[in-house]
């Protein structure tokens, strides 16, 4: 069968066409080769020029160190490159801070290093001559000395020993609620031959709260429901040891004359 004489295409007239083809295939080689090693250039150029060294330290979730003295233990200083971060060890550096509880670094290009951190509250702190010394929620009290200035933020313990009952009342300290702790000014160890774990609290509103700790983050998580049953004009003593009882205060304190004013308060 013959092939209809329309579709009959010369070679000669395809030999331009194809070379023409051949030609910007060559060029968009040429131009993709020419990118990549200016490129190569570039990245050769940035790497060994100032243009790669660290120019910004941002730091993020601290408020009990200081943005400098957090990038003065992370060693970063700003005629770093930023590729020769070692982001794992920056973070176990920081984290040798007494306060420090979790670290994160990572760089951002071009020349950021950010480095967001969480610390340790400070659930109480405990007198020593004219300083107050930070406890913190993990039970570590700091070797250096605390504020001069009366802390508001968490309560102050006294008579309190170095051993089991301390360690328990910075661990029942850092489970309760935030609101709660930091309602409260003062914690005494009271103990009794019939209870060595007796504590004494003084409260921001002015109640006094007698508890032990066997029981004490439960029935204190509930004390802003407690007091809410209370006349805030009347102050006394709320008895957290058995039960839920509150005694007003007398003249001279709660006296005999008092028990028969006792009310029982729900949880």
């Amino acid at each position: 069968m013959m092939l209809e004489q329309g579709k009959i295409v010369s070679i000669e007239d395809r030999i331009p066409k194809l070379k023409q083809q051949r030609k910007k295939k060559a060029n968009r080689r040429l131009i993709f080769l020419l990118i990549f090693f200016l490129f190569l250039i570039a990245l050769v150029v940035y790497f060994q020029s100032p243009l790669s060294n660290i120019k910004a330290i941002k730091v993020s979730g601290n408020t009990v160190f200081s943005n400098e003295t957090i990038v003065d233990q992370s060693g970063l200083t700003e005629d770093m490159n930023i590729w020769k971060v070692d982001e794992a060890e920056i973070e176990q550096v920081l984290l040798k801070l007494p306060e420090m509880k979790e670290v994160k670094v990572a760089t951002e290009f071009p020349n950021t290093v950010v480095i967001s951190v969480k610390e340790h509250k400070r659930v109480a702190y405990i007198m020593e001559g004219e300083d107050y010394i930070p406890v913190l929620e993990n039970g570590k009290t700091l070797s250096v000395k605390g504020e001069s200035e009366f802390p508001a933020s968490a309560p102050i313990l006294f008579q309190f020993s170095e051993g089991n009952v301390l360690e328990k009342m910075i661990v029942s300290l850092g489970q309760l609620p935030e609101e709660v702790r930091n309602s409260i000014s003062e914690i005494h160890a009271t103990p009794k031959e019939t209870d060595k774990e007796a504590i004494t609290l003084y409260m921001n509103d002015g109640y006094e709260v007698i508890a032990t700790l066997a029981t004490f983050v439960d029935k204190m998580s509930h004390y802003p429901a407690i007091v809410a049953q209370l006349d805030p004009e009347v102050k006394g003593i709320i008895d957290l040891e058995v039960g839920s009882y509150f005694k007003p205060y007398g003249e001279g304190g709660a006296n005999e004359n008092e028990k028969e004013q006792e009310e029982e308060v729900e949880e």
